[in-house]
């Protein structure tokens, strides 16, 4: 049930317009390249990130900016690179 104010049609176009599948992303290749799995990086991270966060990550799930710059330090940390997120994913 959309909110007081908004009709259903137009939260609809919004739904379709922000696609949330954006396909594999570089980070998959990194990792695979590097051997590593979710849990090497939220073993290694200084931060509160999880399994499911490193695993939509790497399926091309859209995370938020936050989670995209949480995902960046701990697999940095743990491969002793300084990757960016352009070098990580693709929007």
């Amino acid at each position: 049930m959309p909110p007081p104010g908004i009709p259903h049609v137009c939260q609809q176009k919004v739904s379709a317009a922000i696609e949330k599948n954006l396909g594999e992303q570089p980070i998959l290749r990194i990792m695979a390249a590097s051997g590593l799995k979710p849990h090497d990086l939220v073993a290694r991270s200084d931060e509160q990130i999880t399994h499911k966060m490193v695993a939509r990550a790497m399926k091309g799930r859209r995370l938020t900016p936050r989670v995209q710059l949480k995902v960046r330090r701990a697999l940095n940390n743990t491969v002793g690179k300084d990757y960016s997120l352009k070098d990580l994913f693709t929007y």
